[in-house]
């Protein structure tokens, strides 16, 4: 089955962006498949958040360039459809991620009903449009806590003020907001909990797994081995892929020959593991070593895009959260907001192609 071609003008560039998390978008950048499907047609396949201009770089919070891809956290991705983003939820993805509650060795909290009557660190980005890390510990919070009967009103939260920006340039270092800005994210939480201003953090990721050991900490609870998968759910649980709904209704035949370039990826990536293990590790600016319990032992065979039931309920109950607690100003409709045709038309040629 192919998709219908339209006779406007096409693009001479497409953007694309992608968190530095496991992803498929990851795999097929770090070998060279997007330029490769793309060179064919005359089109650049260009990176936004590599880009001089600070503008370009937002658009991956924000979802404002034209012609754009984004594959990561979900917060951005909703937050740009709450904010009348004229974008496409094409692909959901499910990662597992650490997500834990740490305190500092020697503590007397042990268990997540320890918590009550603390404080607990809480970042507060002073400028980002959308404070995703924030929420990232908010949920992670709130998710910890249901576990022994708890609300957050049972803990006193502690606002912990970030001047930087994720949008902020680097010096010496390409791009703006990569591995080497996510490994310090943790940075105002630590410092509050050495400084004893907080009694625990929240930690996440591959970066989260890594403080953890630095630190000795206790381990109050993992949520990724939660058995109900609802208490994991959070800002890379699941993932999203959207696109430019202007691109997807003039021009789907390219969004197919993208979405179909990263669904080889993650099909590659399950059957050459070692090596799709080790473009993980560049990507989240991690070792190796991490990511087993960062992530997944078997992560480079989860990256798998789809849109599933589950993970359109998943993504509905985070987005319930982000609109409950302020992060979005206005609601999203998710199932008004997908497009399973794309996904359906790449499947159906990926298939024939097979047969």
């Amino acid at each position: 089955m192919s998709s219908p071609v339209s006779a406007s003008p096409r693009p001479d560039t497409l953007w694309y962006t992608r968190c530095p998390v496991p992803t498929a978008s990851g795999i097929a950048v770090q070998n060279g498949w997007l330029d490769q499907t793309f060179a064919s047609h005359g089109i650049a396949v260009t990176s936004l958040r590599h880009s001089a201009d600070r503008a370009t770089r937002e658009s991956h919070f924000t979802h404002t360039l034209e012609n754009s891809f984004r594959q990561g956290g979900n917060a951005p991705a909703i937050f740009a459809r709450s904010e009348g983003r004229d974008t496409v939820l094409i692909g959901l993805q499910w990662v597992p991620q650490y997500e834990a509650v740490l305190a500092l060795p020697g503590s007397d909290i042990k268990t997540v009903g320890d918590l009550a009557g603390r404080r607990l660190a809480l970042p507060r980005r002073l400028n980002d449009k959308i404070d995703f890390w924030r929420s990232i510990g908010l949920q992670g919070f709130h998710n910890a806590l249901a576990t022994a009967g708890l609300t957050l009103d049972d803990v006193t939260l502690v606002d912990l003020p970030v001047v930087e920006s994720f949008v902020d340039p680097i010096p010496g270092q390409d791009g703006s907001f990569g591995p080497a800005r996510l490994v310090r994210q943790h940075q105002a939480e630590l410092a509050a909990l050495l400084r004893g201003e907080v009694d625990a953090v929240f930690a996440y990721s591959v970066w989260g797994v890594a403080l953890r050991e630095q630190l000795g900490a206790v381990e109050v609870i993992n949520l990724a081995h939660a058995e109900d998968p609802a208490l994991a759910v959070n800002n890379g649980q699941p993932k999203t892929l959207t696109v430019s709904g202007g691109l997807l209704r003039e021009h789907p035949d390219l969004v197919d020959d993208y979405l179909a370039t990263l669904v080889r990826a993650a099909d590659w990536a399950s059957r050459n593991q070692d090596a799709a293990r080790r473009a993980i590790a560049r990507e989240t600016g991690s070792a190796e070593h991490w990511l087993d319990e960062g992530t997944a032992p078997d992560i480079a065979a989860r990256l798998a895009i789809s849109l599933d039931a589950p993970l359109v309920q998943a993504l509905t109950v985070r987005k319930d959260f982000l609109l409950r607690h302020g992060f979005i100003a206005r609601d999203v409709d998710i199932g008004g907001w997908i497009d399973p045709r794309p996904l359906e038309r790449v499947r159906a040629r990926l298939t024939a192609l097979a047969a």
